[in-house]
């Protein structure tokens, strides 16, 4: 998830709020009626003219504008404002833009419609898949009971969306997930606005157990142990709640609730940009904390592997890493696993969640299995993540930065 900056709303007649429930912003208010000086200029036209005029207002309306990095934003079209609140720790929004039906908090894209999936599925199936791998190789999975392989238990930091729980759940090896996340609000919202995202088909499943809270107080005290914990938690910004979550101190305590020899940790990562930034940084904050995210689990875990995929509702590649212990053969054999195997996974592992609408208007309630029930992730988009640009390699292996409580580094 994202974290950062003010929600604006440009129109030809300035930066408006927003504060309402629901408000849908109709074609025809648009400008010659919201500037006074072209309101007039219109009423004057001749009439043979009116059909080129509501032409020409029709490309003018509400804008939602994002920031990118420094001296850029990313600016699109307004439709309508479902939701909007003030938690206890943020502001959160649910509004249509062309990206279709959007989460925002703080005035950052945190998933879309549009491709949501791919973020959502790329930060679940690799780590799961590889659990899984992993436990057949060392051995954890003995027995009857067993039969049906790791991971079995998962645990999510953040996730508020709900989204990445219903990736999880598609797992038929899953018996148990734990999900903690600080704000009540922005899981209370999304099942409302957001069903297809998860809603209240992932709450109320019998092997979800959700915890409002925090993550990093969880896993600190926790004598649970994970196959699985996946980290969808917002950037490291200054006084954000997810600083202490991407430091040296947390992954310390992390490897120590992994289960041996098959445990699997992931975090988003922020930006993964193919080619740098022309401006990496405005002194205080950095666009990209994938480098020393990846630097930091390295000093906690045998390996940490990052990997990126096109998100164009955040409006640039976005960064994951993922870290396990284990032997430099088995860090290659991720990286070059075969399509074939994964795509045998999948049909043997994959269903989607009973309950959970389709986007895009789809009355669907499940019953999908193997590759029917993911839309990007299979065998070739697989290798498709790890093979990072030249220009991410060098950026990775030039920085050396470590993050730690008493010395974080903030995103932008």
């Amino acid at each position: 998830m994202k974290l950062l900056s003010s929600l604006l709303f440009i129109t030809t007649a300035g930066v408006i709020g927003i504060y309402a429930q629901e408000y849908e912003i109709p074609n025809h208010q648009l400008r010659g009626e919201l500037d006074n000086s072209s309101s007039s200029s219109t009423s004057s036209t001749n009439n043979n003219n009116n059909d080129t005029i509501l032409k020409e207002r029709a490309k003018s309306a509400f804008s939602y504008t994002e920031d990118i990095g420094p001296g850029l934003k990313l600016d699109m079209a307004l439709s309508t404002i479902h939701h909007s609140t003030l938690s206890e720790y943020q502001s959160i929004q649910v509004i249509d833009t062309y990206f279709g039906r959007t989460l925002v908090t703080d005035g950052k894209t945190q998933s879309a419609a549009h491709d949501e999936y791919v973020y959502h599925e790329s930060l679940v199936h690799p780590p799961l898949f590889w659990s899984g791998i992993l436990g057949t190789s060392s051995g954890n999975n003995n027995g009857e009971a067993s039969r049906k392989g790791t991971p079995k238990s998962v645990f999510i930091g953040g996730g508020g969306e709900l989204a990445t729980a219903r990736e999880v759940l598609k797992h038929n090896t899953v018996e148990r997930v734990v999900m903690v996340d600080l704000d009540p609000v922005v899981i209370e919202v999304s099942k409302q606005y957001l069903p297809d995202w998860g809603g209240e088909m992932v709450v109320n499943h019998p092997k979800m157990e959700l915890i409002i809270g925090d993550s990093y107080k969880y896993l600190m005290e926790t004598d649970e142990t994970f196959d699985v914990i996946i980290m969808d938690i917002s950037d490291p910004i200054e006084a954000g709640p997810g600083i202490a979550l991407y430091t040296q101190e947390f992954y310390q305590r992390a490897a120590k609730v992994l289960t041996p020899n098959s445990g699997v940790f992931v975090t988003q990562a922020g930006s993964g940009a193919y080619i740098n930034h022309p401006t990496q940084s405005d002194g205080e904050t950095e666009v990209s904390c994938l480098p020393p995210i990846m630097n930091t689990l390295t000093t906690v875990f045998d390996h940490a592997i990052p990997y990126t995929v096109p998100v164009a509702s955040f409006g640039e590649d976005w960064g994951f890493v993922m870290a396990f212990n284990g032997s430099k053969s088995q860090a290659h054999q991720l990286i070059d696993l075969a399509p074939g195997e994964i795509n045998t996974l999948i049909e043997k592992r994959i269903e989607s969640v009973d309950g959970v609408p389709e986007h895009n208007g789809s009355s669907s309630t499940g019953g999908k299995k193997g590759e029917h029930a993911l839309e990007l992730y299979d065998g070739e988009s697989h290798r498709g993540l790890f093979a990072l640009s030249k220009p991410l390699r060098r950026s990775i292996q030039s920085d050396e930065r470590i993050m730690t409580l008493e010395n974080p580094i903030l995103m932008y």
